[in-house]
């Protein structure tokens, strides 16, 4: 597509509009505390330019958030009520297209905020990017001797990211609650050993520090995903974050929490399709695999799936991985024990190692045909 000339007045006002109603399509109907708005720089703008419209949107009590795309920078300013007034003069700042209110709540994390997919490079992993990624490991670090069987299990079968659990939020409190920082050392040499990413659950504020001294990727699990305070507090972070969509949480809700993140100042955060509770009882939890797609269409972040909590048994998760595969997902998390049946939580979800083995032959198999379809 050619571009076009944006010194024509008719032309120049069609595409405004075109803009504006393409930022209230995706954002109409949500219910803000704040003002949020997004000022579109024109597409000679210096960097010179931008810093000072960023400094102006700074001065007068709002946060900038800059996108910067491949042929023009678009500014999200996100803050409360309190000097919208000022709000209105950005236009006549030099560099300034235009500007154009957003009324959806998750500015930050809407696929409109940036161009493109938001990528995150880890070593030498980059998730939302063309590979598939397969996340694996046991639910608990249990030993040491557990554990290194169990990833050197992942990294014969190809995985590309080493799970544990370190602590363990469980329904019973008499339920074993993890090895804590011990499991988290354990975790960080057999990553080492391995040389693959390891990524682990963060449960309290307090932890977030020790977490990420040891984890390559902290987890906010289905049970904190509204936990406002760990949000902040991981939002300051300087590892990734995975953030596992909540049993009962809607997907508007879901991203809400995600900009959270990306508010406090963390752009690399991954969402977690994991299962939402149904009045289905065959299954641990019902995974809702359309909310794949749809989280695509709104969000630049990487999305991924959990087929083990959310089947909740081992003989459904190749299927449930194939199909995460082929509506779009940019990778799976799954539980490997070497032997599932003397594991100390979630055992029956668990693949065994020819299981596992078996996963990532076919997710090979289905991602030479469907990943390079959507990145051709």
């Amino acid at each position: 597509m050619g571009r076009s000339n944006d010194s024509t007045p008719w032309l120049f006002i069609f595409k405004v509009r075109a803009m504006v109603e393409k930022f209230t399509m995706a954002f109409f109907g949500g219910k803000t505390g704040g003002r949020k708005m997004i000022i579109v720089m024109k597409r000679n703008a210096t960097k010179a330019q931008i810093d000072l419209v960023m400094k102006w949107v700074e001065s007068v009590g709002y946060k900038s958030h800059p996108s910067y795309g491949v042929e023009r920078t678009i500014i999200g300013v996100v803050g409360d009520d309190r000097n919208k007034a000022h709000l209105k003069q950005a236009e006549s700042l030099s560099g300034v297209e235009n500007t154009m209110p957003i009324l959806k709540p998750y500015k930050l994390a809407s696929r409109e905020a940036k161009e493109g997919n938001t990528t995150i490079r880890i070593k030498n992993i980059e998730i939302g990017g063309p590979q598939f990624i397969v996340m694996a490991g046991p639910c608990s670090i249990e030993s040491e001797e557990q554990l290194m069987e169990s990833a050197y299990i992942v990294k014969k079968g190809g995985g590309n990211i080493l799970r544990g659990g370190a602590f363990k939020p469980r329904t019973s409190p008499y339920s074993f609650q993890g090895m804590e920082e011990e499991g988290l050392k354990l975790l960080k040499k057999a990553g080492e050993a391995i040389d693959i990413p390891v990524i682990t659950e963060v449960l309290n504020t307090s932890d977030v520090d020790l977490v990420e001294e040891y984890a390559d990727i902290l987890q906010i699990g289905a049970r904190n995903v509204q936990n406002f305070a760990l949000l902040k507090k991981v939002g300051g972070a300087r590892k990734p974050v995975m953030l596992k969509r909540g049993l009962m949480t809607t997907i508007e809700e879901l991203l809400m929490s995600a900009e959270y993140i990306i508010s406090s100042g963390n752009d690399n955060v991954i969402l977690c399709e994991r299962g939402i509770r149904t009045f289905e009882t065959a299954t641990r939890n019902t995974l809702d695999i359309s909310a794949v797609p749809v989280l695509k269409e709104l969000t630049h972040l990487p999305v991924i799936v959990d087929p083990s909590h959310a089947s909740g048994h081992w003989k459904y998760i190749i299927p449930l991985t194939r199909a995460a595969v082929a509506v779009g997902a940019d990778g799976v998390m799954v539980e490997v024990h070497p032997e599932p049946e003397k594991a100390f939580s979630d055992g029956m979800q668990s693949l065994k190692p020819a299981k596992f083995y078996q996963l990532m032959e076919e997710v090979k198999i289905l991602e030479k045909t469907m990943r390079t379809e959507i990145y051709r």
